[in-house]
């Protein structure tokens, strides 16, 4: 299965300009563990997770005067959709990241998640017991 049949389209893009409630706000809104930083002026796009949001305010940062762009990882590792279940996995486990941006022809596609990689082979390799 490739990583196309199991990430998460509809992304959560914020600015660099955001504070971390701002992003954690939207993040809690939408259910999502993750939203893509698109600077405009940048190239590429960065990623803020959960763990950058505990991380700062866990330092004792004010969330609502700390911008995002100052919190999260800007060295992105991305995903192809062609990329398989396994290579997403496998390139988690490298780096220590629990999402990766799913990118094509440099646009952002979607992201993937431990939680979707799981979601998908639960439902794909596990029988489920009849009720």
């Amino acid at each position: 299965m490739q990583v196309r049949d199991a990430m998460t389209k509809s992304v959560l893009v914020v600015g660099p300009d955001h504070t971390i409630r701002q992003v954690a706000r939207q993040m809690a809104d939408r259910r999502v563990g993750s939203a893509v930083v698109h600077d405009p002026d940048a190239e590429g796009f960065g990623i803020m997770t959960e763990r950058d949001i505990l991380y700062a305010i866990g330092r004792g940062l004010d969330p609502d005067t700390e911008r995002a762009a100052n919190h999260l990882t800007w060295e992105v590792v991305y995903a192809t959709p062609e990329w398989t279940l396994e290579d997403a996995a496998a390139a988690m486990v490298r780096g220590g990241f629990r999402h990766l941006v799913v990118i094509e022809g440099g646009e952002v596609l979607g992201v993937i998640s431990v939680r979707d990689i799981l979601r998908v082979w639960t439902q794909h390799r596990m029988p489920v017991a009849a009720p």
